[in-house]
């Protein structure tokens, strides 16, 4: 069984799902995959159940009723894999917009130097394609807003793109998250940090989805805005 867990939510995602499960599966390394799926009406779960007869060891799939949110989904995959007694579980897209060849290089940052290593667009080295340039500097600028809120270094605090300790979400009160959106991932950073853990930034280089419909909306970034105020003062 692989030590490692890549935990990707869908949503409406038949035209990514299975070129990505294949890619992860790729790898020099070997990773597991689990799909934590809100009933796609387009039939994502049935692509998913059909490659299982190919993969039985290494894909698996949980099906929830209802579009419930992408912090939902991702604790829904965490408490799975802490059950599954997994070292190193990641979270990423399914969208191709995360490269899954960088899951290689974010393990290894686990394994010799972080507790969470997160795939970065801001950091040295790490880069944009494809988005326009006001998307680019409301999601930079609300980098920067988190850090100067929560006085925290991490550059890209809104990343999706992650490896976690084993260690670290077992420390994390799961049922305390509070936030589902873009403000999650920065609350689950900040959680880490607050613990102790210590978190690394690898750079990667984000593309835009190509197939597919994007899930971003006003209200994740008014969550976002918001939450890191509440935050801050509940600390």
């Amino acid at each position: 069984m692989s030590q490692s867990l890549v935990i990707i939510p869908t949503y409406n995602e038949k035209e990514n799902v299975e070129k990505m499960i294949r890619t992860v599966f790729s790898l020099p390394e070997p990773f597991s995959v689990l799909i934590v799926d809100d009933g796609s009406p387009d039939g994502t779960a049935i692509i998913v159940k059909n490659l299982q007869n190919e993969f039985p060891d290494q894909l698996y799939l949980e099906e929830r009723k209802g579009k419930l949110g992408l912090g939902t989904a991702y604790i829904h995959g965490f408490k799975w894999a802490l059950q599954e007694n997994y070292d190193f579980i990641f979270e990423m897209d399914c969208d191709f917009s995360h490269n899954p060849k960088d899951l290689m290089r974010l393990l290894q940052e686990c394994k010799e130097n972080a507790d969470v290593a997160v795939g970065s667009r801001y950091c040295k080295g790490g880069k944009i394609t494809n988005w326009p340039i006001g998307r680019i500097l409301m999601s930079y600028f609300a980098s920067v807003y988190v850090r100067l809120i929560l006085w925290i270094s991490i550059k890209d605090t809104t990343a999706g793109f992650i490896c976690y300790r084993r260690k670290v979400l077992e420390s994390i009160d799961l049922e305390k998250i509070r936030f589902m959106g873009y403000a999650f991932q920065i609350e689950m950073k900040y959680k880490s940090v607050k613990k102790g853990f210590r978190v690394s930034e690898v750079p990667i280089i984000f593309t835009d989805r190509v197939e597919g419909v994007s899930k971003m909306n006003t209200k994740i970034f008014k969550e976002a805005f918001w939450g890191v105020l509440q935050m801050r003062f509940s600390s």
